[in-house]
């Protein structure tokens, strides 16, 4: 999105609480269209205007059901974004219209201990995919889709931060993104200020070039043995860390 477009949005959209829908495609890391195209930078500047709800589903179901959730707001701004290429595979049924969410909740989808990861958007199936293979070596991981980065399920990360040791969030985005908003909600609410951990997994800081999106995603450090690495890695266990990640294919 040209900033001068970001103005638009500010001034016309945001500001007036307009109830206009944003479909952002090509979010995330896009493979062969190159760093022109590469979607990392729209959860920061979408998230920080102060009426916009921003969402990012997990896989194709939960985009049907994030699309009836925009169609759905009809009292302020919203916008979600959608990688390019295909879904998971998940099998819908005919006739599916998605169903509304509720507005700033997000979901569990494996309870564990310990080590929490949140993933938004397309990031939550590497996060699933880091936590099978950190099972095999004996870690039981919470992992949750958090739908939202705008406004944030509160109540969810109050009590993941009060019942593990470690949080990390994981995104195909910018800081100054979900993890940030994480961040910011952590802190204000005293809940960094005691014993729990927390790391953001973002995009690095430079634009990556074309390359097939498994290439993209190693070279981001964002693959599931990169996510398996870091939850060793804070919990002191190094060697294991060096080891997921020379068995990485």
């Amino acid at each position: 999105m040209h900033f001068g477009c970001l103005l638009q949005v500010v001034h016309d959209v945001d500001l007036q609480k307009l109830p206009v829908r944003f479909a952002m495609d090509r979010a995330g890391l896009v493979g062969a269209d190159g760093p022109t195209h590469c979607g990392a930078f729209d959860v920061t500047y979408m998230a920080c205007l102060p009426n916009m709800v921003v969402m990012a589903p997990s896989d194709e179901a939960e985009l049907f059901n994030m699309v009836a959730t925009a169609a759905a707001i009809d009292d302020r701004p919203s916008c979600f974004r959608y990688p390019r290429g295909n879904g998971i595979g998940i099998e819908l049924p005919v006739g599916n219209k998605g169903t509304p969410l509720e507005v700033g909740k997000g979901r569990i989808l494996q309870e564990g201990e310990k080590v929490a990861l949140v993933g938004y958007g397309t990031a939550v199936q590497n996060c699933l995919a880091a936590a099978n293979l950190l099972e095999t070596h004996g870690l039981r991981l919470t992992v949750v889709d958090a739908r939202f980065c705008k406004p944030l399920d509160r109540a969810l990360l109050r009590s993941l931060a009060k019942s593990h040791k470690v949080l990390i969030t994981v995104e195909e985005g910018s800081v100054g993104g979900f993890g940030s908003h994480v961040a910011q909600f952590l802190a204000l609410d005293g809940l960094l200020d005691g014993t729990v951990r927390w790391r953001p997994m973002v995009l690095p800081d430079r634009y990556i070039d074309h390359g097939s999106p498994e290439d993209q995603l190693a070279e981001a450090g964002l693959t599931p043995s990169h996510i398996a690495a870091t939850v060793f890695n804070i919990l002191g266990q190094t060697r294991d860390a060096l080891e997921i990640m020379s068995c990485r294919t």
